[in-house]
């Protein structure tokens, strides 16, 4: 299908000879994802269709306590800081942003009245506006109103660089203004194709300003609320003990009716995989788990007792290996992996590409995750119109050794190869997990046979994907030569998810390693071609950018995907949940309950 096909298309909905519904059909035999042809529409000024989740009670309350299990628990419950997906599914159980996403990537009101779009005054025709309208008659967990106020507030405290946050790549260059008491404007400073960013899904939680206003910049790790949250989500806050428990109770003021079913809710933090699994899947004993990185065939054994049900959510998550660009063994001004350092080997191509070649993706997918991970060469995999078709993945031992014999890198006495004194020989970290842990010992054993030295190295996942900034051990810091884990896509439009390999991006000890760039790789290429995507508003021109990003990025050696992977998640048979692969597992917690 052309550009050309896909314009008539468009303007055929617009006129209403073509039902939207036969668009999105239309569009998804020719290789969309039905995200990308709705978020088509929107670009072009059509309402997109109204989300209806599922929901059978008819009162609040009397569901008894949800117990969900998140392996990996958060250590904090502020959203502005959630570096990783743990502490913003925490926090999602107190905060709530203006939207969601829903499994078809269609934008769902939460603390907004409506979605914004050209026909209800919205949208600026010029795509450098947006105007929201927010729900009347929410209140915080406290009693007190939520306003335009809030939302005001919250651009601030994001913006301000002395706060740190993990999200201010989304506040800082847009100006958000107070209408009245329920309306706030968003201007950007350029036409801004992908405007449902800021105030929506993963990035977009709402902190109350009466609370956090005396905590601004850099007193905002002060902020008790940091641990006790005051939000308008359908659960308020018991207690915490960080990454272990998370006890909340039902908020009866909530601002949607009947909602929620749940008189109590639990999430536990800690353990491993294999035990959430078996937790839910074999003994009942809790309701739901997340994030199952588990061996497709013991999901398969544990599903087959009858108890619950694996769930897989199709997103854009993918699992990968980072090669530092950064010398992560040197100093300078005091700070290991300085953006101005250079990696001693991994600065040679030839070393990248070996890499690249002793990494078995298909053995990997195969006899390790199964139905729960493809194979890939590509960082950016879904939706299906932003995947590259330009590069292949090829598993070749002795191809990496001629790579590396060519390129002067020799074999010495002790069967590990050197150039001129720096040996091949790396430090391969990633959470303990047990697919993880095989996936290193498969590449490790492929390195040794090239003349490669791995020294694999396992975190806690809680220290791992922690939020203390003072620990060396965290991946934020990524102080060895390689570490690997998956890296989630929450939004179907991949400006936010490729962002994450800009140079502004970097972290680094300035910015309490918060930044997503943890490899600290830069290409002026590449931030230049991010930058005109953010301002594209021809969407199938925009798709070949980022395309053209995947390429850069993988094609320079140092991101190496290993296999796509969408969520796999347990639930109780009875538990009916609202799953989304673009946006945080608890997005729609509310609407939540178990059949009779």
């Amino acid at each position: 299908m052309q550009e050309h096909d896909i314009r008539a298309l468009i303007e055929d909905v617009r006129t209403g000879t073509l039902p939207r519904r036969s668009f999105i059909a239309r569009l998804v035999g020719a290789g969309l994802t039905a995200p990308m042809a709705s978020m088509l529409l929107m670009h072009a000024g059509i309402a997109q269709a109204q989300t209806a989740l599922p929901y059978k009670p008819t009162k609040r309350g009397g569901g008894g306590t949800l117990k969900v299990l998140w392996w990996q628990g958060p250590v904090h419950l502020n959203p502005h800081w959630a570096t990783g997906t743990k502490e913003q599914e925490g926090a999602r159980v107190f905060y709530e942003p203006l939207a969601g996403w829903d499994k078809d990537g269609n934008l769902y009101p939460v603390l907004a009245a409506e979605i914004p779009t050209r026909e209800n005054g919205g949208l600026s025709a010029d795509g450098t506006a947006v105007t929201w309208k927010l729900k009347q008659g929410v209140k915080w967990h406290d009693g007190q109103p939520f306003t335009a106020d809030d939302v005001v507030f919250n651009w601030e405290f994001c913006k301000d660089p002395a706060t740190a946050a993990s999200v201010v790549s989304s506040y800082r260059d847009i100006v958000v203004t107070k209408i009245d008491s329920h309306t706030v404007r968003v201007v950007f400073q350029k036409p801004t194709p992908f405007w449902a960013e800021p105030f929506v899904g993963t990035v977009g939680m709402i902190i109350p300003r009466h609370l956090f206003k005396d905590y601004m910049g850099a007193k905002s790790r002060e902020a008790p609320m940091n641990q006790r949250p005051v939000g308008t989500g359908p659960y308020k806050f018991l207690d915490f003990k960080p990454g272990d428990m998370l006890r909340a109770t039902a908020n009866e003021n909530y601002h949607i009716a009947n909602r929620p079913y749940f008189d109590a809710f639990e999430m536990k933090g800690g353990g491993d995989a294999i035990g959430a699994a078996r937790a839910v899947l074999q003994t009942g004993e809790y309701d739901y788990a997340w994030n199952l990185q588990v061996e497709d065939e013991i999901l398969k054994r544990l599903e087959s007792g009858g108890k619950g049900r694996v769930t897989i959510t199709y997103g854009g998550n993918i699992e990968f290996i980072l090669l530092s660009y950064a010398d992560p063994w040197k100093e300078i001004d005091g700070e290991r992996s300085h953006a101005n350092s250079r990696h001693p080997a991994f600065s040679d191509k030839a070393v990248r590409e070996a890499m690249g070649l002793l990494i078995d993706r298909k053995g990997v997918q195969d006899f390790i995750y199964g139905r729960t991970g493809e194979a890939t060469p590509n960082f950016l995999n879904n939706p299906p119109r932003f995947k590259s078709r330009n590069l292949k993945f090829e598993f070749n031992v002795d191809k990496a050794a001629q790579t590396l014999e060519a390129a002067g890198w020799k074999k010495g006495a002790d069967g590990i190869r050197a150039k001129n004194g720096v040996k091949l020989k790396f430090v391969y970290q990633t959470s303990v997990n047990q697919p993880r842990q095989k996936t290193q010992a498969i590449i490790k054993d492929a390195c040794a046979k090239a003349g490669v030295d791995l020294e694999l190295k396992s975190v806690t996942a809680a220290v791992f994907f922690g939020g203390d900034y003072a620990n060396p051990d965290t991946y934020q810091k990524f102080w060895c030569d390689m570490e690997m884990y998956t890296t989630t896509m929450t939004q179907p439009d991949p400006q936010v998810f490729m962002e994450q390999f800009c140079s502004w991006e970097m972290a680094t000890k300035a910015n309490k390693w918060a930044g997503r760039n943890l490899s600290r790789w830069r290409s002026d290429e590449y931030d230049a071609t991010h930058k005109a995507a953010q301002v594209e508003l021809d969407p199938v021109k925009r798709a070949a950018m980022f395309i053209k990003l995947n390429d850069l990025v993988c094609g320079d050696g140092y991101i190496q995907p290993v296999v796509y992977r969408p969520r796999p998640s347990a639930a109780n048979t009875k538990l009916v949940t609202q799953l989304s692969g673009w946006d945080n597992d608890l997005w729609a917690l509310a609407h939540w309950y178990k059949e009779a």
